[in-house]
């Protein structure tokens, strides 16, 4: 699972006091230019990564022993004040686990390790968000909408791939039928990055909040300091329910409506455990699980992971299986093997198919795999102003073109200026410092480095292409850094890439719109589907097990794949109508 956009990679800056280009061997660089910028990696404490402490102490999780007929709540409480006696630094007590996460010197973790209470010490792990990347243009352009909104217009190819629709709507006229299966009475816990709580999509829709980084009831998606995050959780819960005609704005083509999501009545309690930097710690996600259990979950909808399984978390799980929740996890987005959480025996482990029902390249596989869902190019919720739609023009055309996450908003134009891989200072043939749009082909270098180089020999906008990434270069997140100094930025698909290199030269324009919504790739993007269809089925059955609920998931999936389950689809692609009519 690649994370999601801080690559922050230079600072580049060149500040000359004439006003013609420096040359050297390596190329062009305007003068008074700033491109690009540092980012600082920030973990939970808002400054260091989530596993480094100022104070040197190593945060871990200590379990304790206990009889067969003791309970864990009352192990743990006798174990915290062990703990703490030790001058070890307490953070959290569990209930439903004979432990507590705490931080630790090395001779404290001396001290316990030689205590007939304590049954181990586990590293507490650093998990992430599993955002992929932004949603890439198909090799088809899509039908431009109708002028005249249409009532299913607020309805995604994904919302409809999953038979969300179906089951809410079936006369097709953008109201919801009474005495449908909506998502009423359930309540979904997205446990990620926090949520935008002003987006109109959500006006009603949050039930409970808690910010775990801060440790506040403010569970926005934002810093301390008021910076927007990376607004993962957002676009996961907008999948989720968002709700029927509560659009926010969504540019001069958008459907005014917005979106809506697979349960749009369900109610969501937002647990926030990534910091700015879609990074947590294993003890944070667990304590984010109690308390959704506290606040009558019956989902629980999980994006991130990473490490692996431990005592503890198995039986964290475990435990949440066994008091009527049902976890839902991404399968990760490395295409190799399912990892953890999704991986658990507990878990419903969730991968991703596109809009032809076609694996995912990047979806992680294995015998593991539940389900899978859409999660390629997949339109939902974004913090306020921080997507952009785009709109190119070249001449007489109109290329489609899709702009990358965090990009900055604008009208800029220029000649048309091939930069080639964007690798170097002298990669744009042609360049001047008067201005230009830059081409570039992505894939020899991260895209925040192609960015700094162009912008460096003039470029006040980048085009990237969609041709085959160079032998042995990998394409990379076509994302900019959060942080930074950026010109405008779109990503075109394969055959606008043709015709943009046969018009090299022509007078290109950008204009990017702040809107309120964005495309995104990943099996972050699978899960909330999973997670939204199980709401639709205990909105129509309360009574159902999690179990009774992931078999009529399971057994009612479209098999894609070889007859049966499989490491690929896993049981098929989840379908909301069909698992409605297996229930027993």
């Amino acid at each position: 699972m690649r994370h999601w956009a801080f690559v922050g990679l230079l600072a580049l800056a060149a500040c000359a006091p004439e006003s013609s280009p420096r040359t050297s061997a390596q190329g062009q660089v305007c003068p008074g230019v700033v491109a690009g910028g540092m980012t600082v990696r920030q973990g939970l404490d808002g400054n260091q990564p989530s596993r480094v402490q100022e104070d040197g102490r190593e945060p871990v999780i200590i379990r304790f022993r206990r009889g067969d007929r003791t309970q864990a709540s009352s192990v743990t409480a006798s174990g915290a004040s062990f703990t703490a006696s030790t001058g070890a630094k307490v953070g959290a007590v569990y209930r439903n686990i004979p432990a507590v996460a705490a931080r630790v010197t090395p001779e404290e973790r001396l001290l316990l390790e030689r205590s007939p209470m304590v049954e181990s010490i586990e590293a507490d792990q650093v998990w992430g968000a599993l955002g992929l990347t932004p949603g890439l243009l198909a090799p088809l352009q899509r039908q431009v909408k109708a002028v005249t909104p249409m009532p299913e217009d607020e309805y995604t190819e994904g919302l409809r791939l999953v038979q969300a629709p179906d089951v809410w709507d079936a006369d097709r006229d953008g109201v919801l039928d009474v005495g449908a299966p909506t998502g009423e009475g359930v309540r979904v816990c997205v446990i990620d990055s926090g949520l935008d709580m002003g987006h109109p999509e959500f006006q009603g829709a949050v039930a409970a909040n808690h910010d775990f980084v801060d440790e506040d009831e403010d569970a926005n998606d934002r810093g301390a300091q008021g910076q927007w995050g990376q607004g993962h959780g957002t676009h996961v819960a907008g999948i989720i329910a968002a709700r029927v005609g509560h659009g926010g704005d969504t540019g001069p083509r958008g459907t005014p409506g917005g979106m809506v999501g697979v349960a749009p009545n369900a109610s969501l309690l937002i647990a926030r455990v990534l910091d700015l930097s879609g990074q947590t710690q294993m003890s944070v996600v667990l304590s984010a699980m109690e308390w959704c259990e506290s606040q009558g979950a019956r989902v629980v909808s999980l994006s991130l992971g990473g490490g692996n399984p431990t005592r503890s978390s198995v039986e964290a799980f475990r435990a949440l299986k066994d008091h009527g929740l049902l976890v839902v996890a991404a399968a990760g987005n490395q295409g190799g093997p399912v990892l953890y959480p999704a991986s658990d025996p507990s878990v419903l482990a969730v991968g991703a198919v596109d809009a032809n029902e076609r694996r995912a390249s990047f979806s992680n596989v294995g015998m593991e795999l539940a389900l899978v869902a859409p999660g390629v190019d997949v339109l939902s919720t974004f913090p306020r102003g921080l997507g952009a739609y785009a709109e190119m023009s070249l001449d007489d055309t109109s290329p489609m073109s899709r702009s990358l996450l965090y990009s900055p908003t604008g009208d800029t134009a220029g000649r048309l200026v091939d930069c080639g891989l964007g690798d170097s200072l002298a990669s744009c043939f042609e360049a001047s410092c008067d201005g230009f749009v830059a081409y570039v082909r992505p894939g020899a270098v991260p895209v925040s480095e192609a960015m700094a180089n162009v912008m460096m020999q003039g470029a006040r906008a980048v085009v990237f292409g969609s041709d085959e990434a160079p032998a042995g270069g990998a394409v990379d997140i076509l994302s900019l850094p959060r942080i930074g100094r950026w010109a405008p930025a779109v990503s075109v698909n394969q055959a606008a890439s043709t015709m943009l290199r046969e018009r090299l030269g022509a007078d290109a324009r950008l204009s990017l719109v702040p809107v309120d919504y964005t495309h995104v790739s990943g099996t972050s993007m699978a899960a909330p589907y999973v997670s939204g269809v199980a709401a639709l089925l205990w909105s129509a059955r309360p009574e159902l097990t999690p179990q009774q609920v992931r078999d009529a998931l399971e057994a009612s999936a479209k098999d894609l794949g070889t007859g049966g389950r499989d490491p690929v689809f896993g049981h098929g692609l989840v379908r909301a109508k069909d698992a409605l009519q297996r229930l027993p």
